[in-house]
Protein backbone atom coordinates (compact mmCIF):
# COMPACT_ATOMS: atom_id res chain seq x y z
CA UNK A 1 0.00 0.00 0.00
CA UNK A 2 1.59 3.51 -0.90
CA UNK A 3 1.85 6.26 1.86
CA UNK A 4 2.78 9.80 0.86
CA UNK A 5 1.30 11.90 3.75
CA UNK A 6 1.27 15.55 3.54
CA UNK A 7 3.76 15.90 5.80
CA UNK A 8 5.69 13.61 4.28
CA UNK A 9 5.62 15.18 1.00
CA UNK A 10 6.51 18.67 1.91
CA UNK A 11 9.26 17.43 4.08
CA UNK A 12 10.71 15.05 0.78
CA UNK A 13 10.60 18.56 -0.66
CA UNK A 14 12.43 20.66 1.32
CA UNK A 15 15.10 17.94 1.09
CA UNK A 16 15.61 17.87 -2.29
CA UNK A 17 15.51 21.94 -2.37
CA UNK A 18 18.93 21.56 0.29
CA UNK A 19 19.99 18.97 -1.88
CA UNK A 20 19.73 21.21 -4.74
CA UNK A 21 21.02 24.32 -2.94
CA UNK A 22 24.08 22.63 -1.56
CA UNK A 23 25.37 20.94 -5.18
CA UNK A 24 24.75 24.65 -6.71
CA UNK A 25 26.67 26.21 -3.66
CA UNK A 26 29.94 23.78 -4.60
CA UNK A 27 29.26 24.98 -8.38
CA UNK A 28 29.44 28.36 -7.41
CA UNK A 29 33.23 28.13 -6.69
CA UNK A 30 33.79 27.83 -9.73
CA UNK A 31 31.22 29.07 -12.07
CA UNK A 32 28.73 32.63 -12.14
CA UNK A 33 26.22 31.86 -9.48
CA UNK A 34 23.54 32.35 -11.86
CA UNK A 35 24.45 28.91 -13.80
CA UNK A 36 25.03 27.06 -11.02
CA UNK A 37 21.89 25.62 -10.30
CA UNK A 38 20.91 25.37 -13.43
CA UNK A 39 24.41 22.70 -13.58
CA UNK A 40 23.39 21.09 -10.84
CA UNK A 41 19.29 20.14 -12.30
CA UNK A 42 21.25 19.26 -15.48
CA UNK A 43 23.67 17.12 -14.03
CA UNK A 44 20.26 14.70 -13.18
CA UNK A 45 17.37 14.55 -10.76
CA UNK A 46 15.50 11.37 -10.34
CA UNK A 47 12.22 10.44 -8.62
CA UNK A 48 11.92 9.47 -5.30
CA UNK A 49 9.07 7.95 -3.49
CA UNK A 50 7.98 5.16 -0.53
CA UNK A 51 5.81 2.25 0.01
CA UNK A 52 5.31 -0.57 2.07
CA UNK A 53 6.95 -3.76 1.55
CA UNK A 54 7.74 -7.04 2.98
CA UNK A 55 10.68 -5.66 5.16
CA UNK A 56 8.33 -2.41 6.03
CA UNK A 57 8.12 0.74 4.80
CA UNK A 58 11.22 1.53 2.03
CA UNK A 59 12.00 4.39 -0.41
CA UNK A 60 12.49 4.11 -3.74
CA UNK A 61 14.43 5.90 -6.68
CA UNK A 62 13.81 6.16 -10.64
CA UNK A 63 15.22 7.55 -13.33
CA UNK A 64 13.45 7.54 -16.50
CA UNK A 65 14.46 3.91 -17.55
CA UNK A 66 12.86 2.55 -14.35
CA UNK A 67 13.73 1.42 -10.40
CA UNK A 68 17.39 2.23 -9.97
CA UNK A 69 17.18 1.46 -6.05
CA UNK A 70 15.03 0.27 -3.12
CA UNK A 71 16.68 0.55 0.43
CA UNK A 72 15.79 1.88 4.27
CA UNK A 73 16.85 4.79 5.66
CA UNK A 74 16.10 7.08 8.97
CA UNK A 75 14.67 9.82 6.56
CA UNK A 76 14.04 10.99 2.61
CA UNK A 77 17.37 13.10 3.07
CA UNK A 78 19.50 10.51 4.21
CA UNK A 79 17.89 8.16 1.34
CA UNK A 80 18.94 11.03 -1.19
CA UNK A 81 22.51 11.49 0.16
CA UNK A 82 23.29 7.89 -0.11
CA UNK A 83 22.17 7.65 -3.45
CA UNK A 84 23.93 10.88 -4.84
CA UNK A 85 27.16 9.37 -3.58
CA UNK A 86 26.42 6.02 -5.15
CA UNK A 87 24.85 7.23 -8.48
CA UNK A 88 25.85 10.73 -8.68
CA UNK A 89 22.24 12.07 -9.49
CA UNK A 90 20.07 14.41 -7.30
CA UNK A 91 16.61 13.39 -5.95
CA UNK A 92 13.11 15.00 -5.87
CA UNK A 93 9.87 14.15 -4.64
CA UNK A 94 7.87 12.31 -7.45
CA UNK A 95 4.49 13.34 -6.93
CA UNK A 96 3.62 13.22 -11.35
CA UNK A 97 1.41 10.71 -12.61
CA UNK A 98 3.77 8.34 -13.94
CA UNK A 99 5.52 8.92 -10.42
CA UNK A 100 2.63 7.60 -8.66
CA UNK A 101 1.75 4.58 -10.90
CA UNK A 102 5.21 3.15 -11.07
CA UNK A 103 5.28 3.71 -7.31
CA UNK A 104 1.77 1.56 -6.77
CA UNK A 105 3.23 -1.07 -9.32
CA UNK A 106 6.47 -0.87 -7.35
CA UNK A 107 4.58 -1.41 -3.89
CA UNK A 108 2.33 -4.46 -5.99
CA UNK A 109 5.55 -6.11 -7.11
CA UNK A 110 7.25 -5.54 -3.95
CA UNK A 111 4.08 -7.21 -1.93
CA UNK A 112 3.03 -9.52 -3.97
CA UNK A 113 5.42 -10.24 -6.52
CA UNK A 114 3.32 -9.42 -9.02
CA UNK A 115 3.56 -7.10 -12.17
CA UNK A 116 6.53 -6.08 -14.15
CA UNK A 117 8.46 -3.20 -12.75
CA UNK A 118 11.06 -1.51 -15.11
CA UNK A 119 14.54 -1.83 -13.50
CA UNK A 120 17.30 0.31 -14.42
CA UNK A 121 20.79 -1.13 -13.98
CA UNK A 122 22.72 1.31 -16.25
CA UNK A 123 24.76 1.97 -13.24
CA UNK A 124 26.03 -1.72 -13.10
CA UNK A 125 29.10 -3.19 -14.09
CA UNK A 126 28.47 -5.58 -16.94
CA UNK A 127 29.64 -8.62 -14.89
CA UNK A 128 26.99 -6.94 -11.93
CA UNK A 129 24.57 -6.82 -14.73
CA UNK A 130 24.62 -10.25 -15.44
CA UNK A 131 24.34 -12.07 -11.98
CA UNK A 132 21.28 -9.21 -11.26
CA UNK A 133 19.39 -10.13 -14.05
CA UNK A 134 20.17 -14.31 -13.43
CA UNK A 135 19.02 -13.59 -9.87
CA UNK A 136 16.35 -11.83 -10.75
CA UNK A 137 14.66 -14.82 -12.54
CA UNK A 138 14.89 -17.38 -9.81
CA UNK A 139 11.39 -18.20 -8.79
CA UNK A 140 9.36 -17.31 -5.35
CA UNK A 141 9.94 -19.98 -3.13
CA UNK A 142 12.82 -21.51 -4.58
CA UNK A 143 16.78 -20.74 -3.62
CA UNK A 144 20.09 -21.14 -5.66
CA UNK A 145 23.38 -21.06 -4.22
CA UNK A 146 26.16 -18.30 -4.88
CA UNK A 147 28.03 -20.95 -7.13
CA UNK A 148 24.97 -21.82 -9.50
CA UNK A 149 24.10 -18.10 -9.98
CA UNK A 150 28.36 -18.05 -10.93
CA UNK A 151 27.71 -20.77 -13.43
CA UNK A 152 25.00 -19.35 -15.10
CA UNK A 153 26.20 -15.97 -15.87
CA UNK A 154 29.73 -17.84 -17.53
CA UNK A 155 32.02 -17.28 -14.58
CA UNK A 156 32.35 -20.81 -13.01
CA UNK A 157 34.34 -20.61 -9.57
CA UNK A 158 33.46 -16.47 -9.05
CA UNK A 159 31.16 -17.47 -6.09
CA UNK A 160 32.93 -14.62 -3.70
CA UNK A 161 32.39 -11.54 -6.83
CA UNK A 162 28.66 -13.36 -7.02
CA UNK A 163 28.56 -12.32 -2.88
CA UNK A 164 29.98 -8.99 -3.39
CA UNK A 165 27.41 -7.95 -6.23
CA UNK A 166 24.42 -9.51 -3.91
CA UNK A 167 25.89 -7.40 -0.99
CA UNK A 168 25.76 -4.29 -2.92
CA UNK A 169 22.31 -4.87 -5.13
CA UNK A 170 20.73 -1.39 -5.58
CA UNK A 171 17.11 -2.55 -5.86
CA UNK A 172 16.64 -5.52 -3.38
CA UNK A 173 13.40 -7.68 -3.57
CA UNK A 174 13.14 -6.78 -7.37
CA UNK A 175 16.10 -8.40 -7.35
CA UNK A 176 15.65 -11.14 -5.00
CA UNK A 177 19.02 -11.33 -3.68
CA UNK A 178 17.27 -12.89 -0.67
CA UNK A 179 17.27 -16.34 -2.78
CA UNK A 180 20.83 -16.44 -3.10
CA UNK A 181 22.21 -18.69 -0.10
CA UNK A 182 25.55 -20.28 0.64
CA UNK A 183 26.61 -23.41 -1.17
CA UNK A 184 26.24 -25.49 1.72
CA UNK A 185 22.13 -24.46 1.85
CA UNK A 186 22.81 -21.87 5.11
CA UNK A 187 20.48 -18.55 3.84
CA UNK A 188 24.10 -16.10 5.11
CA UNK A 189 23.96 -12.56 5.42
CA UNK A 190 21.20 -9.93 3.72
CA UNK A 191 21.11 -6.29 3.14
CA UNK A 192 17.89 -6.11 5.60
CA UNK A 193 19.28 -8.38 8.28
CA UNK A 194 19.97 -12.24 7.99
CA UNK A 195 16.37 -12.71 10.38
CA UNK A 196 14.34 -11.02 7.88
CA UNK A 197 16.24 -13.02 5.21
CA UNK A 198 14.98 -16.20 6.81
CA UNK A 199 11.65 -14.79 7.27
CA UNK A 200 11.26 -13.35 3.62
CA UNK A 201 12.14 -16.94 2.56
CA UNK A 202 9.74 -19.08 5.03
CA UNK A 203 7.27 -16.50 3.37
CA UNK A 204 7.89 -17.89 0.63
CA UNK A 205 7.46 -21.51 1.70
CA UNK A 206 11.10 -22.36 1.51
CA UNK A 207 12.04 -25.03 4.38
CA UNK A 208 14.85 -23.37 5.50
CA UNK A 209 15.97 -25.64 8.31
CA UNK A 210 15.80 -28.45 6.42
CA UNK A 211 17.72 -26.62 3.51
CA UNK A 212 20.27 -26.35 5.36
CA UNK A 213 20.40 -30.29 6.36
CA UNK A 214 20.36 -31.09 2.98
CA UNK A 215 20.60 -28.69 0.30
CA UNK A 216 20.35 -31.38 -2.65
CA UNK A 217 17.35 -34.43 -2.80
CA UNK A 218 17.17 -37.24 -5.37
CA UNK A 219 15.12 -40.02 -6.18
CA UNK A 220 15.76 -43.36 -7.27
CA UNK A 221 12.68 -43.22 -9.48
CA UNK A 222 13.64 -41.03 -12.11
CA UNK A 223 17.51 -40.95 -11.31
CA UNK A 224 18.04 -37.57 -10.90
CA UNK A 225 18.72 -34.84 -8.23
CA UNK A 226 17.74 -31.45 -7.37
CA UNK A 227 18.02 -28.65 -5.44
CA UNK A 228 15.93 -28.84 -2.45
CA UNK A 229 13.21 -26.41 -3.38
CA UNK A 230 12.58 -27.52 -6.91
CA UNK A 231 9.42 -27.79 -7.80
CA UNK A 232 10.55 -31.74 -9.07
CA UNK A 233 12.36 -32.17 -5.86
CA UNK A 234 9.03 -31.30 -4.03
CA UNK A 235 6.84 -33.67 -5.90
CA UNK A 236 9.13 -36.55 -4.75
CA UNK A 237 7.10 -39.06 -2.54
CA UNK A 238 8.66 -38.47 1.11
CA UNK A 239 9.99 -42.19 1.27
CA UNK A 240 11.51 -41.90 -2.14
CA UNK A 241 13.33 -38.78 -0.71
CA UNK A 242 17.68 -39.61 -0.66
CA UNK A 243 19.00 -35.80 0.77
CA UNK A 244 22.62 -34.62 -0.33
CA UNK A 245 24.36 -32.33 1.36
CA UNK A 246 26.67 -31.38 -2.30
CA UNK A 247 25.88 -31.93 -5.95
CA UNK A 248 28.78 -33.89 -5.94
CA UNK A 249 28.10 -37.05 -3.84
CA UNK A 250 24.50 -36.56 -5.50
CA UNK A 251 26.46 -37.47 -8.66
CA UNK A 252 28.73 -40.15 -7.22
CA UNK A 253 25.87 -41.82 -5.62
CA UNK A 254 24.75 -42.17 -9.37
CA UNK A 255 22.27 -39.45 -10.40
CA UNK A 256 21.88 -36.89 -12.59
CA UNK A 257 20.87 -33.35 -12.50
CA UNK A 258 17.65 -31.96 -13.20
CA UNK A 259 17.34 -29.90 -16.43
CA UNK A 260 15.03 -27.64 -14.50
CA UNK A 261 16.73 -26.28 -11.75
CA UNK A 262 20.39 -27.46 -12.99
CA UNK A 263 21.81 -28.42 -9.88
CA UNK A 264 26.05 -28.22 -9.81
CA UNK A 265 29.42 -27.29 -8.28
Amino acid sequence: MLKMSDEFLRRSERDAEVLLGKAAQRLARSEEPGDALERALAAGTDRMFVCDSPVGEVYAAASSAGVRSIGRAASPGEFARRYRERFGRLLSWGTDAKSSDLARRLAAALAEGRGPVPIDLSGATPFARRVLETVRGIPRGEVRPYAWVAREVGSPGASRAVGSVMARNPVPLLVPCHRVVRNDGTTGQYAFGAGLKVGLLEGEGVPVRELARAPYLATPTTGIFCYATCPNARRIKPENRRPFRSARAARKAGYRPCRVCRPGE
